[in-house]
């Protein structure tokens, strides 16, 4: 059954209008009247209601979609362990594949990361065109893997302001850092144990020394995938899958 993000309230017997990127997708679907889909909220707070609905659809119009929300069914695929990925931005589509991919595997969370060898840097309206876009392809991937909570992608930053934002918190989960240095942990290893996790990894090239001493000195420990190098939006992917497994 097709299934489509809904940030609009959703209880059992309400009729609503989609939002317009769903409704959209009905329409390009073909669906008619009497046609049953799939509705989630996909929010991470406590307030939304998880899970998902079977809704109805209503009516079809030009460009909106009414449907009846059903039932409610407390499903959750979400990982067992909350990891927060702190990723280099990559060039062009990759990093749409990597936000994709990362959400397909689970991930609570995604900051691009503006690093020093970052060859997409953003600013301003460019800048909030790219994370709309990507925080789309995050909901997009929810769509296709049936999550029902989807990730959210926060603002780029560079690694000294995600630590001055991070400053007056207490720590929070373990933090790894994806690094080619000797003297660095297997993944497996650093991961043991449970609690959220904050796993750090480059663009292309990786994060300069200087970004990795900083990281170094907030916390971060070492960690390698193997003797292997991955390209920037593969190594992150790994790692996710590996603490899938794990």
């Amino acid at each position: 059954m097709p299934r489509f993000h809904c940030p609009a309230p959703l209880a059992t017997g309400a009729e609503i209008d989609l939002p317009p990127g769903a409704a959209r997708h009905v329409q390009v679907l073909r669906l008619q009247p009497g046609d049953g889909i799939t509705l989630f909220h996909g929010g991470q707070d406590a307030d939304s209601p998880g899970g998902e609905f079977d809704a109805t659809v209503l009516r079809m119009g030009r460009s909106d979609v009414r449907v009846q929300v059903g039932a409610h069914h407390a499903i959750e695929r979400e990982a067992p362990r909350a990891v927060h990925l702190l990723a280099g931005i990559t060039a062009n589509e990759r990093m749409d594949w990597l936000v994709e991919k990362a959400t397909e595997l689970g991930v609570a969370s995604i900051t691009p990361l503006v690093a020093e060898r970052s060859v997409l840097k953003l600013k301003g309206e460019r800048a909030e065109k790219k994370l709309a876009h990507w925080q789309a392809v995050a909901v997009a991937a929810c769509e296709q893997c049936g999550r029902n909570r989807v990730p959210v992608v926060h603002d780029a930053v560079d690694l000294a302001g995600w630590v001055r934002a991070q400053a007056p918190l207490p720590a929070q989960g373990t933090r790894l850092l994806l690094s080619l240095r000797t003297g660095t942990q297997a993944l497996r290893t650093a991961a043991a144990g449970g609690g959220a996790l904050i796993f750090l990894s480059g663009p292309e090239g990786g994060l300069s020394s200087t970004e990795e001493d900083l990281a170094l000195a907030h916390g971060f420990a070492p960690v390698t995938l193997g003797p292997r190098v991955l390209r920037a939006e593969t190594a992150p992917l790994a790692a996710l899958a590996a603490l899938t497994l794990q």
